[in-house]
């Protein structure tokens, strides 16, 4: 099985962690506990081929090891809060922080508007 690396990416209290718990286990989260940084895995089938889908719970702060991972990954998801218009508008300062690490500046992302439920 092939593995599929992506991270998750936007300011602290977006929602990255409860979208993915969401994702990965179907759970909801209500409670907010601000993430360090971890990793969530999910077997998915795409076009009849198996995969096995690593994602990274970004924290806010910057590390080597985050760096590190962003190098390598797949593909990124940008998130933001539509209650927070500053988490909107620091959507290109994580972008920068991608493109500062990588030497592909061709890569795949998607923008996620979280909290639409509030």
């Amino acid at each position: 099985m092939q593995l599929m690396k992506v991270a998750i990416m936007g300011n602290g209290g977006v929602g990255k962690s409860a979208f993915l718990v969401q994702y990965v286990s179907g759970l909801f989260v209500e409670k907010y506990d601000p993430t360090i940084e971890d990793t969530y895995r999910k077997p998915i089938e795409v076009n009849g081929s198996q995969y096995m889908l690593e994602i990274l719970d970004t924290a806010s702060v910057e590390t080597a090891m985050r760096d590190f991972y962003l190098h390598r990954t797949h593909g990124f998801i940008l998130q933001y809060s539509i209650t927070s218009l500053r988490s909107f508008e620091d959507i290109p300062f994580n972008l920068e922080k991608i493109k500062r690490v990588r030497d592909d500046r061709n890569f795949p992302m998607v923008l996620v508007g979280n909290k639409c439920d509030l």
